[in-house]
């Protein structure tokens, strides 16, 4: 392997997401369209001289974290030299945007380069799948539709790129409680057809907060806004970068400056090492 390999993992919106009720093990299926997007964690892999490590820089490794299970899981199926993983994080945690799912996924792109002893396809889409429901799209990119767990994935046509502005607000909601919230509140599973418009589930149970800056969005003329995955983050789509700028550096000091223009992804662009 070369000496340093750095991945670049990009963030994703669902632009509709539908959640059904959870089965008997407590997984909910699922139907979504997810969208990359240029907000990107970097992964940089290197030898280490020891034993194994991973550094997120300027915080703390989380204690159950994607990247810890996934080496897991690879050492079962090729044979890794000793590595020192760092994550340089640009994709904010709790927010719906994949970040440790597409911190894995990046892991699972890289493994053609670090080891002689090749992993199969099939065996890495079932790591993706055994880590985390988002990790399978971030090995497919671009835009996909998803259904059962996520792992029923259907590839889709690139569409024309277009410019959104990501925001987060201080509130917080891990994906476990805003599944944990969903199950709280009566309601039925509809079955949408995969549609244009944007929809998202989650709305129904997300902070405050998140509604208040979907509808900041779309003040500054946004065309759509809508909640990205679970939450608490909110994008907006612009009809252009200028717009999409604007907004950004209105919303940008009302949300500790959480605020961030980025652009749909092809899917060539989003496996890009």
């Amino acid at each position: 392997m070369n000496a340093v390999i750095e991945i670049a993992c990009p963030a994703k919106v669902n632009l509709f997401l539908s959640v059904g009720p959870p089965d008997d093990s407590g997984m909910h299926p699922i139907r979504t369209v997810f969208q990359a997007i240029s907000l990107f964690d970097t992964l940089r892999i290197e030898r280490a001289p020891g034993r194994t490590a991973i550094e997120f820089e300027d915080e703390a490794v989380p204690e159950d974290n994607t990247l810890t299970k996934t080496l897991r899981l690879l050492a079962e199926v090729a044979e890794l030299p000793p590595l020192h993983l760092t994550v340089i994080k640009r994709i904010p945690s709790e927010a719906g945007l994949g970040g440790a799912s597409s911190d894995a996924a990046g892991l699972l792109r890289a493994v053609p380069l670090l080891t002689r002893s090749r992993a199969s396809e099939f065996e890495l889409s079932e790591i993706a799948r055994a880590v985390g429901a988002d990790v399978p799209f971030f090995l497919v990119g671009g835009r996909a539709k998803a259904e059962g767990y996520g792992e029923r994935l259907t590839p889709l046509e690139d569409p024309i790129p277009f410019w959104l502005v990501v925001a987060q607000p201080e509130a917080r909601c891990s994906t476990r409680e805003a599944y944990a919230r969903l199950d709280e509140i009566q309601r039925s599973w509809r079955e949408f057809p995969l549609a244009d418009d944007l929809h998202n589930d989650f709305e129904l149970v997300a902070p405050e907060e998140s509604l208040a800056l979907k509808q900041r969005l779309l003040d500054l003329n946004a065309t759509e806004a809508l909640l990205c995955g679970s939450g608490s983050a909110v994008f907006g789509i612009f009809p252009d970068e200028p717009s999409a700028e604007r907004a950004r550096r209105a919303v940008a000091p009302e949300v500790g400056g959480k605020a961030w223009v980025c652009r749909s992804l092809t899917r060539m662009e989003s496996l890009s090492l």
